[in-house]
């Protein structure tokens, strides 16, 4: 990948508007604005279209593409509302200019949401404009041209005019007001709810370089980083002069790092000409670390403290209805549970890396793959004194992220590296480095009560969780900060739906270095609730369908309860959707209307996660010998009004399916002495071909609402159902992930 340079991606699109391109952008509070023009050139920051005379169309995508689709999804709604044929239009991706293009980044399913309605006003204001500049090249009215397709046509005529004959006429026309436009009725949609291949499938295909570990430079050098293997832990002394003599070798210097176990962590830097010459380099470095007090943990200490805590009450209380002691002495059926999960690593399958070049000039220009770039930006200039302006990040494709890459590290180490030398450097971390030293998803534990009256009816329901937390400095006080997705919200289901209802937290301090894991949060707390939940239906001797709806209630909505709700701040919980999506699944589904021999069995779950409203039915067969196969999950999703891309919408529900199966059934990090165990794939497992699923069947319900994301909502619900289905197979519940660990065999 040859890097942007003089003229970089931005330069060009300003210097080819004065050469007769018609560019259009739009601003960070999503005003549209027209770009450089040569006869206004105050119009030039934000842009995002660029139409050429010969009738091409350039699209920029801001938001770093990691796999979920973005880079594809969000020019298919300009190009919808500019009304141009798709074969026409070029994408491209956007540096990190947030002056000009906005906020930029990739996580939370908030792409699409943030930008729909802003990118159809932003391709209809120049439809308008072209639509303009037909008319007057025609000097007829407006109302009798329309645009079809990369041309406008004048009706009563049959004349036609290409974009790319308009674009001189039109670069002179002042905008409208984006406000006033007229936007496409859906029922005119020519490219939006088609199943639309990835602008980048054919190189991906041929291989051809895209990612960041494939950015090449001339002269550049590449390096590699080792860090203490116990959180926490920093090098001492090391072998540097042996390792300098070796070929290739040019430098090895320890980086002292700092404290933020999320920011610079100290280490020992290898640079060499090539990357096998820094492996090699590695393979023969010796560190004396000091390990610090992160030596002292373990996964075995963790349980025993978090088992200790259980027997008493939580060292928070989160939410507190009625009261649960005395609803469950005269609950009918009283069930006690304890749930437990292993901390885990993103292991996406390209390993963080970053390529840095301190410039003579004092710019560093970088090329990372990077879920968060403005978060990458703000560290590395924090960490290093150096001005956010002077501070280049030019964002390249991911090889997944998961919520990795919304973290910076990697690129705060590369950037230490190449601040020592005078050329660019490449970082690339091995794939012991990327599953040892991640920014896990925190394990955690819940001890659950709950209770059901004598017609089966959900009476109390008690939660304590037990998860882990980081020591560390706010406003001047030591606090202890939960890992992301390790707070339980007070609106967390079933809160708000039971009288009786505790919710309690301890927090357990540990140096683990924690990070968002797809549906922070959700990705856990659906398997648990959802699954509990089942054993309440189970104890109650209800349906388990039946006894979800009748929990729902018949309320429309229910308003948060608290700032930090479950649906989004100051919103309610739309519970009429919830109600449609498990109805729906069930019919698709045909649930209660099988009977299945033993060793086979359907679970139901649903789960409300980042604005998606979602719900699975899953169908297994588990041989007598406890081996378990996934048949069919059926699941169906409300995101809205409008499905973008119906192809890559359908990838990231499967994806969400097949992702949350693997992790459900094999994944599990051990802690021993300080340090992660596991190193690789071997003893890291992940799903496999064979074990997928052999059906996965995607319904979406559109209804009247926002447009929101697919990367997450569609994952949480996954583990809860298959575990219900195994139980209703077998008899067994799931209590414990990974899924490898319970015995499934029966007789």
């Amino acid at each position: 990948m040859n890097a942007p340079r003089s003229p970089s991606r931005r330069r060009f699109l300003r210097s080819s508007a004065a050469g007769g391109a018609l560019l259009l952008g739009m601003s960070a509070e999503g005003v549209l604005a027209a770009g450089e023009r040569a006869a206004a050139p105050a119009f030039s920051p934000n842009a995002f279209i660029r139409i050429g005379r010969d009738g091409r169309v350039t699209l920029v995508s801001k938001q770093p593409e990691i796999g979920q689709g973005i880079k594809t999804s969000l020019p298919m709604v300009i190009a919808e509302q500019l009304d141009v044929a798709w074969k026409d239009v070029q994408v491209v991706q956007g540096d990190l200019d947030t002056a000009r293009y906005g906020p930029q980044g990739a996580g939370g399913s908030t792409s699409t949401p943030t930008n729909y309605e802003n990118f159809h006003r932003l391709g209809a204001t120049a439809r308008t404009i072209l639509v303009q500049a037909a008319a007057a090249t025609w000097g007829v009215p407006v109302a009798e041209c329309r645009a079809a397709e990369g041309a406008v046509i004048h009706g009563p005529s049959g004349r036609r005019l290409g974009y790319g004959a308009l674009v001189e006429k039109a670069s002179t026309l002042p905008l409208p007001d984006p406000q006033a436009v007229v936007l496409k009725d859906p029922s005119a949609y020519r490219l939006l709810g088609k199943r639309i291949g990835g602008v980048d499938n054919a190189a991906i295909v041929a291989g051809r370089p895209l990612f960041g570990i494939d950015v090449r430079l001339p002269g550049m050098l590449y390096a590699v980083y080792a860090k203490c293997p116990v959180f926490g832990g920093k090098p001492v002394s090391a072998n540097l002069d042996a390792v300098k003599a070796m070929p290739g070798v040019r430098d090895a210097f320890i980086v002292e790092g700092t404290s933020n176990l999320n920011g610079l962590r100290p280490g020992v830097a290898i640079v060499a000409t090539s990357t096998w010459a820094a492996l090699r380099a590695r393979s023969a470095l010796q560190v004396v670390w000091d390990e610090g007090e992160g030596a002292a943990h373990s996964w075995g200490g963790f349980t025993a403290q978090a088992q200790a805590a259980a027997k008493g009450p939580g060292a928070a209380t989160v939410r507190r209805d009625g009261d649960v002691p005395a609803a469950l002495a005269k609950a009918a059926k009283v069930v006690e549970a304890a749930y437990s999960y292993p901390f885990i690593s993103h292991a996406s399958m390209e390993p963080q890396n970053c390529t840095a070049w301190m410039r003579a000039d004092g710019v560093l220009e970088l090329w990372a793959p990077t879920q968060n770039p403005g978060a990458g930006q703000a560290l590395v200039a924090s960490t290093f004194g150096i001005p956010k302006e002077q501070v280049q990040l030019h964002i390249v494709r991911s090889g997944g992220g998961f919520g990795r890459r919304l973290s910076s590290d990697f690129i705060v180490e590369a950037t230490a590296i190449a601040r020592r030398l005078s050329a660019p450097v490449k970082l690339t971390w091995t794939r012991e480095d990327d599953l040892q030293h991640d920014h896990f998803r925190p394990g955690g534990f819940h001890f659950l009560r709950g209770g059901v009256d004598a017609s089966g009816k959900a009476l109390a329901w008690h939660n304590h969780f037990v998860s882990f937390a980081n020591r560390v400095e706010r406003d001047g006080k030591s606090v202890l900060q939960p890992g992301s997705g390790g707070s339980l919200s007070a609106d967390e289901f079933p809160g708000r739906w039971i009288d009786n209802c505790l919710f309690e937290q301890t927090l357990l301090e540990c140096r683990v270095p924690m990070g968002p894991w797809r549906a922070p949060g959700s990705c856990v707390f659906s398997w648990v609730l959802h699954s509990f939940i089942d054993e309440l239906a189970h104890a109650g001797g209800r349906d388990p369908l039946e006894f979800r709806l009748e929990l729902l209630g018949n309320k429309d909505l229910v308003p948060a309860s608290s700032e930090r709700g479950l649906s989004r701040p100051g919103l309610p919980y739309d519970v009429k959707r919830t109600r449609h999506v498990l109805v729906e699944v069930a019919r698709r589904a045909g649930w209660g209307k099988k009977t299945f021999p033993r060793g086979q069995g359907q679970g139901i779950a649903f789960h409300f996660s980042h604005r998606g409203y979602v719900a699975q039915v899953a169908e297994v067969t588990v041989s007598r010998d406890g081996r378990m196969k996934v048949d069919r999950v059926v699941v169906a999703a409300d995101v809205g009004s409008q499905i973008v891309n119906l192809s890559g919408a359908e990838h990231q529900v499967e994806g969400s399916v097949i992702d949350g199966l693997s992790t459900m059934m094999f994944p599990e990090l051990d802690i021993q002495n300080g340090r992660i165990v596991q190193s690789n794939f071997h003893d890291y497992g992940l799903l496999r071909m064979p074990d997928t699923p052999t059906k996965i069947e995607t319904h979406f319900i559109l209804t009247d609402n926002p447009v929101t994301g697919l990367g997450e909502p569609a994952l949480p619900p996954l583990a809860p159902a298959v575990c219900n289905a195994i139980f209703a197979a077998t008899g067994k519940r799931v209590r414990q992930l990974p899924l490898a660990k319970t015995d499934l065999s029966w007789s």
